[in-house]
């Protein structure tokens, strides 16, 4: 092991479905109780939904990425 240390695919999925959870529960907290929702609640609440986005959206850019990797490797492969 590097003196980096390594983390796995595994992992950041399961620390993205752990905070995904966590921000639903949050929305079905404040959606039970709406008539005493805060603005600044809210306003919390969807910067959480949009920072979930953003892991979301780069973890999918993750896998893109290693898909491009296994076709070129694949496809250079089949050259030799």
């Amino acid at each position: 092991m590097s003196q980096w240390g390594s983390i796995s695919f595994k992992s950041l999925i399961s620390a993205y479905t752990k905070l995904q959870s966590k921000v639903l529960s949050q929305v079905k907290r404040l959606a039970s109780s709406i008539s005493s929702a805060s603005p600044g609640k809210f306003l919390l609440l969807q910067f959480s939904m949009s920072q979930v986005a953003q892991i979301g959206e780069s973890l999918s850019n993750l896998v893109a990425q290693m898909q491009s990797i296994i076709n070129m490797t694949v496809r250079n492969q089949k050259g030799q």
